[in-house]
C-alpha cells in the first residue's frame, strides 16, 4: 500500500495517508499522476450486503477515493461539490476491485472527473496489473462493475481569505 512517509511526499500522498477511512477497508492506491488515480480494494466479508453482494457505499467510497487522488494531485485543496454512481454488476466478496479515475476537464476552481470499477482477473500466481501492460499494478482490467462522474472544487486557501 502507498503511504506518504517522507517529507517531500506530494499531495496525494499526504492526502491518502491521512485517509483512515480509506485506508482502514484495505484500499492501496496503486499510482497516480497528474489527473489520475488508480486505487485497489479486495470486498471483505464486511462489505458485503443482505444480497451477499458488495454494498454499493463501498464502491461509491472506493470511487470516490480514486476521484479525491485524481483532484488532488494539482495540489490545491479539493473536494467533491457532486458525485454519482451507476452500479454495473455486482461484486462479491474477494473480488479484487480497482477503481481508475480520470481527468475529464478543469475550469477555473471546478472540475469534472469520470471513475471506472472494474474487477480486475488473473489466477493465483498470474501476472496482474492495472492496465494490462505487464507492468507493477492490480489485475487485468476485467468487467465493469460501476461508474463514477465527480465534480470537483478547489479551496481558497486561507491566506487568500484573509487578502481579500
Amino acid at each position: 500500500m502507498t503511504q506518504a512517509t517522507d517529507v517531500d511526499a506530494g499531495p496525494v500522498e499526504t492526502m491518502f495517508a491521512a485517509d483512515r477511512a480509506s485506508r482502514s477497508l484495505g484500499i492501496e492506491l496503486v499510482h497516480h499522476g497528474e489527473g489520475t488515480a488508480a486505487l485497489r480494494m479486495t470486498v471483505t466479508p464486511d462489505m458485503v450486503n443482505g444480497h451477499r453482494i458488495a454494498h454499493g457505499g463501498f464502491l461509491f467510497l472506493l470511487a470516490d477515493t480514486a476521484f479525491a487522488c485524481a483532484c488532488n494531485s494539482h495540489g490545491p485543496v479539493t473536494v467533491a461539490a457532486a458525485a454519482d454512481i451507476v452500479f454495473v454488476a455486482p461484486a462479491r466478496e474477494g473480488d479484487v476491485l480497482v477503481a481508475t479515475a480520470c481527468e475529464r476537464t478543469r475550469y477555473g476552481r471546478s472540475g469534472i472527473y469520470d471513475v471506472t470499477v472494474r474487477r480486475i482477473t488473473g489466477g493465483p500466481g498470474e501476472a496482474r496489473t492495472v492496465d494490462g501492460d505487464g507492468g507493477e499494478g492490480g489485475g487485468q482490467a476485467g468487467e465493469v462493475i460501476a461508474e463514477f462522474r465527480g465534480r470537483s472544487r478547489s479551496i481558497r486557501s486561507e491566506k487568500k481569505k484573509e487578502s481579500q
